[in-house]
């Protein structure tokens, strides 16, 4: 599966995009999760090449940098691969998945 796609680039703000707005005024793009654990990665924002800034649901939450080629490089049970959400709606905002654990 292709994790990015040239639609969902057009849609992704730049870094720093979002920097004075609230939680339930960001948009969350796209968003990634490991199939095999509840590692979940939420864009907000994207540098055009590599790297994000969302939510990220892993050991702790928090609001961070994950970079692409490190979503590609995972390698999970059985040759499993992080996945992207095809059926999310990218109207749900960082407000939304911070409290309804989306």
């Amino acid at each position: 599966m292709k994790l990015l796609t040239k639609e969902i680039i057009s849609k992704l703000p730049k870094l720093y995009a979002n920097e004075n707005k609230k939680p339930e005024d960001i948009s969350i793009i796209v968003k990634f999760f490991c199939p095999w654990n509840q590692w979940t990665w939420y864009a907000t924002e994207y540098d055009g090449e590599n790297e994000f800034f969302g939510y990220v649901r892993g050991l702790f939450d928090e609001l961070g940098y994950f970079t692409l080629s490190e979503l590609e490089s995972i390698t999970g049970p059985m040759g499993l691969k992080i996945e992207r959400d095809l059926n999310w709606n990218d109207k749900i905002t960082l407000s939304q998945v911070i409290k309804e654990r989306l």
